[in-house]
Parts: structure tokens; sequence; C-alpha cells
């Protein structure tokens, strides 16, 4: 492995260290013991379920192929477990706001249990059904566990700037050390212990089944709007009327999917960018060292968001523009670097100045979730926040879906140019709810709400 990649990591492990241990009184949050308690539960397990999804990650498209499976089948197979997200997880995700957060939680656990169990299967229709449940799963990853913490921190009546310090812990946990974690572990599963690459996944399903058992005997369910008499098909209509009168939400929502569209376009990017002519790189530490910047991030956000002086909405345009500039390293190596043209070797300089401009990007990406996270618990409403959070995916499916059908059909450069417009509407976003941040909460939108609920469905 070449020496560079040894220094990046380095590098970034350090500057990690250093704000870690540089944080004084200022960049500490005062707290009570019960919250402290309160938040090492919820870190303890969040983590448990980032295990299990991380462990999956790295060995989904690996096990397919070790199946038969040609690029074309995979293909298929993961734009269903976008689609399924879209379609059938928007509708469960939703339902945690009337049926109880904690059981949504609980649904998340089983769900992807039973699409780690499916993984057994050479079947393509098994394996299908698993992409299904998968993309389920997701959608309530990244919606149940956050309304189920923002709803019980208010309701034990903790201070607001609190949720910053979870936030930010989480990211540094469960997208950092953890993520780390679970690669290492994955290798030494498949590779040290040549266990098969069904390995990770039965391992996935036992942090899974742990996290579930500590849930259901530690938490306590709360709701949004658990009114008997209101329908999903309701639920979504006031969902739809809270983004459509409330512009902050609305550019809440535009933001996250430009971002995380982005974001997942360069999951599928990054390979075939830093080894065009395929050349040899350690994929896996590659990985590390993208999860290493990312935690380098979320340290950094949790020393921003403990200030007050920082406003989240104020530092993240400026995070939005060096993660649009990062994404065009890959063009302008391609008029300033000369291109090698010889197949394999090491990682070529043009490759060195990317890998550089991507961990700066994973960096943004640290710093992007803990902040998101704290402006979705400012301005989304409690009574439709599982909803609310999963409409916001659905453009982002949409978005990753015609993004993997025609990922052969554009040279990788208008892709990567592609992304960084997108960032670049991000910041002008982010610097018009800046603009109106401070304005009051639109509170009409429940009494539209409950119009919409007491007119007739013409069906």
């Amino acid at each position: 492995m070449e020496l560079f990649f040894y220094a990046v990591f380095g590098g970034l492990a350090a500057l990690v260290a250093v704000l870690e241990l540089s944080k004084n009184n200022k960049d500490r949050i005062n707290t009570s013991s019960a919250f402290n308690s309160f938040k090492n539960n919820y870190l303890l397990i969040y983590s448990l379920m980032m295990a299990g999804d991380w462990l999956q990650g790295p060995y989904v498209y690996y096990l397919y192929s070790t199946y038969g499976y040609g690029k074309g089948d995979i293909g298929q197979l993961f734009i269903a477990g976008f689609g399924s997200s879209m379609l059938f997880g928007t509708i469960v995700g939703s339902l945690a706001d009337k049926q109880g957060r904690k059981r949504a939680c609980v649904t998340y656990c089983l769900t992807y249990i039973a699409s780690c169990i499916t993984k057994h299967s050479p079947q393509y229709r098994i394996l299908m059904v698993g992409r299904i449940l998968g993309g389920i799963a997701t959608s309530l990853l990244f919606s149940a566990f956050e309304s189920w913490l923002v709803a019980e921190h208010f309701k034990r009546g903790f201070d607001q700037q609190w949720l910053s310090l979870t936030f930010s812990k989480a990211i540094f946990l469960g997208n950092g050390l953890v993520a780390i974690f679970s690669g290492l572990f994955g290798n030494v599963l498949v590779d040290t212990l040549a266990l098969g690459p069904v390995a990770p996944f039965d391992a996935a399903a036992g942090f899974l089944t742990i996290g579930m058992i500590v849930i259901l005997s530690t938490w306590t369910e709360n709701y949004g709007d658990a009114s008997e008499n209101k329908s999903l098909l309701a639920q979504f209509k006031g969902a739809a009327v809270a983004i459509a009168s409330d512009e902050k939400i609305a550019l809440l929502g535009a933001i996250q999917s430009l971002f995380e569209g982005s974001m997942y376009t360069f999951v599928f990017l990054w390979t075939p960018a830093l080894s065009p002519n395929d050349e040899e790189i350690p994929h896996g530490f590659i990985f590390a060292t993208f999860m290493l910047s990312s935690m380098l991030g979320s340290s950094l956000a949790s020393k921003l968001m403990a200030r007050s002086s920082f406003r989240v909405e104020s530092y993240m345009q400026i995070v939005f523009v060096v993660s649009s500039a990062s994404l065009m390293l890959p063009i302008l190596t391609t008029f300033f670097a000369v291109p090698s043209k010889a197949t394999g070797g090491g990682l070529s300089f043009a490759g060195c100045i990317q890998l550089l401009g991507f961990c700066t990007f994973e960096s943004c990406v640290g710093i992007f979730w803990p902040s998101i996270m704290k402006m979705r618990s400012q301005y989304i409403p409690e009574e439709a926040r599982s909803t609310i959070m999963n409409f916001f995916r659905i453009p982002l499916n949409i978005f990753v879906c015609v993004v993997l059908y025609n990922v052969d059909a554009f040279p990788i450069t208008v892709m990567f140019g592609m992304c960084s417009i997108f960032l670049f509407m991000a910041s002008i976003l982010q610097r018009r709810l800046l603009v109106i941040a401070d304005k009051p909460k639109s509170e009409d939108w429940q009494l539209k709400e409950r119009d919409t609920e007491s007119e007739p469905l013409n069906l």
C-alpha cells in the first residue's frame, strides 16, 4: 500500500485527535446526569443500528456477483431498494407518527433482520424481496429514530441546545468509529476467517437483534399525532400542507434532497474516479479514510454547535460551497493533470488530488448530518415529524434511481459536475433559509390540515 494512503489517514487521525483534545469549556455543554444517561442509551442503540447497516454495505454487490448475477441484474436489485424506500418506506415510516416511534424502530430491526436472512438464498426473487425489505428499513432508520429522540428529549424537559450534543456524538460514533469497525470486522469475517460473503449479513442481524432487545427493555413510546380518526391519507395531506405553507420546511427538504442526492451519487462514482484505468487501490482502506474524514467533520460540527455565536444556518452555506468545490476536482484534473493510459499500477497524481478532495467532501458530510438534524428539530412540527422526513426522501430516491439507471450513459465528469451544481444550489437555498430563519413558525398549517380532514374525499 502506498505511503500516500498512510499519510492521509494519519493526518486525518491527528486532526481528529487534536480537535477532540483541544475542546475547552466554551466547546462543551454543561448537562445533567439524567440527560447523560438518556444520551448514552440512545448512542448505544444508534451505534448498534448503524453497525447492522454498515456491515452490509461493502458486501451487497459482491454477494450478488458470487451468485452469478451480472451488472444489469444487480443494478435492478439496487433500484428496487431505493424504489421500495420511496414507495413502501414512506408509508411505513409515516405510520410512526400515529402508531408510535418505538414500534417503528422495532419494525426497522425486524425488517432489516428479515432482509439479512434472504441473502442466504441465491434465487433472484428472494433477493429482490430482501432489497424491498431493506428499502423499507432504510426509511425507518433515517426517520423513526431521530423522531423518537427529538420527542423524548423535549418530553423529558431537557434543554434544546443539548440535542445538538446527541446529534454530533451519534454521527461521530455511528458514521465514524462504528463504520470503521464494521469495515474491519466484515473483512475479518470474509477474508481472514473465510466465512463467505454472507457472514457480514449474519453479523448485522446479530447486532440488530441486540439493539432491538435494548429498545424493548429501555425505551418508552411516544407519538406525533395519535388521533384515532385520522387516516394515513389525511396524515399525508397534513404533511404536504405543512411543507407548502412554511417556506422554511420546504427549503430544508430541498437542501436535504440536493445534498443527499449528491452524496449517494458520490458513493457510486468514487471508485471509477480513482481507478479509471483499473489502478490497484485499497478500497477498504480508502473507505476507512472517508469515515475518518466524516468523524473530523462531526467533531468540528460539535464545536460549532456548542457556541451560540455560530448559527447552523450561517456556517452551512460555507459547507455547501466547499463540498461543491471538492467535487469539481475530478473535472479540473482532466484539464490540468496529464491522464495516464497505462492499465493497472498504483494511484495516479490526479487520483491523489481527487482523494484529498473526496476526503474534504466526506468531512462536509460529517458536518452536514448533525447540522441538518438540528435544523429539522427546529423547523419540522412534532405532529408530523416522521411523515415530513419521509416526504423529504421521495425526491432523493427518485434522483438516485435515475442516476443508477443512467450511470453508464454519461461521462463521469458530467456526473460530478451535476453533483457540484446541486451542492452550489443547496448553498443558495441555505442562504435563503438564513434570511427567513427568524420569522415566526407558520401555525396555520394545522388549521389547514384539519380542513383537509373535514373535506369529503371524491373517489
